[in-house]
């Protein structure tokens, strides 16, 4: 199945280094990220680990779970930990999914059907694509889903950002421009007239009669 934006995010059993979850039940009331790895021991794929250990609190705050996603064993996925930690100096406190029959990585689209049902055998390169970022709400409605190379680590930094976006435009009429930063001004959408416009951002500016801009609401 094709996954986009506004779909429900596909549910399932799995199998973590922090024990069995179902998907939806562990998301519950809040945001979550779950990013993918083709496999264990891989390179760019532990320093990513890495980032995303350094930078859970950020998560957190933002009320934010994360998960990763392995195709390997969950007892593969333990002892890479160590190698996470040793590369980037933080513990792997978030979960990591196993995928050793490609279950969800098929179920994600990130595979197809005819890929086989074991990792056993297989090199990252075989699980090229299984190097995915989703970003789900808490109505379990896929808001974000970004795919990268092998050899391109992923930056985090941006998706805290799309995460602000998404938060602040999930609360206000509001939507943010290119290379929007926290605390930036943003756009008014069209679904705001020009009188209500000026009750609810009194002083917004026209930058053209299709783009109004104002300050970030709180």
């Amino acid at each position: 199945m094709s996954l986009r934006i506004n779909d429900t995010a596909p549910d399932f059993t799995a199998e973590t280094t922090q024990g069995p979850i179902r998907f939806h039940e562990w998301i519950g009331d809040s945001y979550a990220v779950l990013f993918s790895h083709p496999k264990d021991f891989t390179p760019v794929c532990t320093t990513e680990l890495g980032a995303v250990a350094t930078l859970e609190d950020q998560f957190t705050k933002r009320g934010v779970k994360v998960l990763g996603l392995s195709v390997d064993k969950v007892d593969d996925h333990s002892k890479w930990a160590q190698d996470i930690k040793d590369v980037s100096g933080a513990d792997v406190t978030f979960p990591i999914i196993g995928d050793p029959e490609l279950k969800i990585a098929k179920l994600y689209d990130m595979l197809a059907a005819e890929e086989g049902d074991s990792c056993e055998g297989r090199t990252p390169a075989n699980n090229a694509p299984v190097r995915t970022v989703f970003v789900i709400g808490p109505d379990k409605k896929i808001k974000l889903t970004l795919a990268y190379p092998m050899t391109t680590g992923r930056n985090f930094d941006e998706i805290l950002r799309v995460l602000d976006s998404i938060q602040l435009t999930a609360k206000h009429p509001v939507a943010t421009p290119a290379n929007w930063q926290k605390g930036n001004d943003v756009i008014i959408t069209g679904a705001v007239s020009n009188d209500d416009a000026a009750v609810k951002f009194p002083g917004y500016k026209t930058v053209k009669p299709y783009l109004r801009t104002t300050q970030q609401p709180q």
